[in-house]
């Protein structure tokens, strides 16, 4: 299970077969990787369920494999075309995760892989960029030069990269890292880390080109990925409002804008979100939050029923059809930019 949607399996992964299961999308929300938020954003689990199942779709279009089966309505797997309103099940193959073992920050990647066979999770997650957005965490890790910008520093407004550009981190350990290439070449396994680059750069471009179609700007996202019988397949969700960052106008149209959101109104929280973790980081130890000294506040009303207009309407536009109940995308945008 994860923070933000359940995961019911009807048939194992073994080491030689995929399984069979289903993504359960709740309107639970998770910000600073804190995981449940108090409170939750009604229509959002099957906000993600629909734009996910469409750019499956649109993947496997492409032929990019992955492991989407469709979505499930009246207990049928089924194309998103087939079913009269939102989906909340998706219909997913299963593959292998094996347990990371870890003593305090180090973790046995050699240990995780003579468990995996030939069918497993590729424990990372592989983020790509088509621009840099003032909240970007590439601000923190790299100079505009890098990049071919003509700025010494990063300006206070989004900025649009030259080429897209892709990053590593992460996946199961319990605070997300970026990697450098050679570290991510050995959490990849028998995987070469310039394949794993290239099928990102390909799912981007296709999330990029759909939006560019509605009138969105795709300004970053990331997808994960597995190994079965010599193929790398793409995995988890694609392209949602959760995963990925898109804008109309400069405005943002994503789980930003509640990250921002918490950033300007509940500044104490997320400060003590940095410093538990920097604290975790200090000591060598995997749980961060349990050091954490503050709670996050539920949000207001008016803020939650925004966030809800926004993921329906822009949902709505993405997948070009009235699946809900929701405002026009422009009526949504202008009411976050109120907040």
């Amino acid at each position: 299970m994860t923070s933000v949607k359940d995961f019911r399996v009807e048939r194992p992964a073994t080491a030689t077969e995929l399984g069979r299961g289903a993504f359960v999308f709740t309107d639970d929300y998770s910000v600073f990787d804190w995981g449940k938020m108090p409170d939750d954003i009604p229509n959002k689990g099957a906000s993600l369920c629909a734009m996910g199942a469409y750019n499956f779709e649109l993947l496997e279009d492409a032929g990019v494999p992955t492991h989407y089966e469709g979505v499930i309505s009246g207990g049928e797997v089924v194309p998103l075309t087939e079913v009269a309103g939102p989906p909340r099940e998706m219909a997913i193959e299963l593959t292998q995760v094996p347990d990371l073992p870890h003593d305090g920050r180090e973790y046995d990647y050699d240990a995780y892989y003579a468990d995996a066979g030939e069918n497993h999770l590729i424990p990372l997650e592989i983020v790509f960029r088509n621009t840099v957005p003032v909240g970007s965490s590439l601000r923190s890790r790299a100079d505009p030069t890098e990049f071919g910008l003509g700025h010494s520093e990063w300006p206070q407004r989004v900025v649009d990269l030259p080429e897209p550009v892709v990053e590593f981190s992460t996946k199961l350990e319990a605070s997300d890292r970026y990697l450098a290439r050679s570290e991510t070449d050995r959490l990849a396994g028998s995987v070469d880390v310039d394949r794993l680059e290239a099928l990102a750069l390909e799912v981007n471009e296709i999330v990029t080109e759909r939006a560019s179609e509605v009138g969105l700007v795709h300004e970053d996202g990331k997808i994960e990925t597995f190994y079965y019988d010599g193929e790398v397949r793409v995995a988890d969700v694609v392209g949602t409002f959760d995963e990925n960052r898109f804008s109309v106008a400069g405005q943002e149209v994503s789980k930003e804008v509640i990250r921002q959101y918490h950033k300007r109104t509940q500044p104490e929280w997320v400060e003590a979100v940095t410093e538990a973790k920097e604290r975790a980081r200090a000591e060598d130890v995997a749980d961060w939050k349990s050091r954490c000294e503050r709670e996050p506040e539920p949000l207001p009303g008016h803020v939650v029923d925004a966030a809800r207009d926004l993921y329906t309407a822009g949902t709505n536009a993405y997948v070009g059809r009235e699946l809900f109940d929701a405002p026009p995308l422009d009526t949504a945008v202008e009411t976050i930019q109120s907040l």
